[in-house]
């Protein structure tokens, strides 16, 4: 079960990625000076990436787990 635990740590740490470039995201929309309105259209549009790599994170993590269970 090697594999299992490996490939769900790979899959966690891309999940690991996108969360670290959706925080890069807002973050260089909020220091750019924009008005409130269009800060939280920019936010708006990095939340899809946000909940799919925290959804990434957890499913690897499952996966990571379910490797040592079954090891």
């Amino acid at each position: 079960m090697q594999w299992m635990i490996w490939g769900g740590a790979m899959i966690s740490f891309l999940g690991l990625c996108g969360l670290i470039l959706s925080i890069v995201k807002v973050n260089k929309a909020r220091k750019s000076g924009l008005t409130d309105e269009e800060l939280r259209v920019a936010v708006q549009k990095a939340m899809p990436l946000n909940l799919g790599s925290l959804f990434l994170s957890v499913i690897g993590l499952m996966v990571v787990i379910l490797g040592i269970f079954l090891a």
